[in-house]
């Protein structure tokens, strides 16, 4: 599986973090694939096709880290091309919420 598990919704409390002005404050670091829980069940074709997908977005995927688990945010597409070119590991930015 590519995925720790895939997920439909965002479990965890609301962060504050919602512009991608906020997130590029966040340092991006590397994560395994297979840590992830997705909070999207759905994939977008048109954005995973997309040449020019990250072109008014930031480059990298929104991971949030809550009670130990790792919740890919934004980035689903992104996270898939990693996957599709046989690679494990991705650079996310990473926020941590406490509970």
């Amino acid at each position: 599986m590519i995925f720790k598990a895939v997920g439909d919704s965002r479990p965890y409390p609301e962060h504050g973090v919602v512009t991608s002005r906020d997130w590029m404050t966040i340092a991006p670091r590397q994560v395994r694939l297979n840590q992830l829980i997705t909070t999207k069940a759905t994939l977008d074709l048109h954005s995973l096709l997309a040449e020019d997908s990250t072109f008014f977005g930031d480059l990298f995927p929104h991971v949030v880290e809550w009670r130990g688990d790792l919740y890919l945010e934004d980035g689903l597409h992104r996270a898939v091309r990693v996957a599709l070119h046989q690679r494990s590991l991705l650079h996310a930015r990473v926020l941590t919420v406490k509970d």
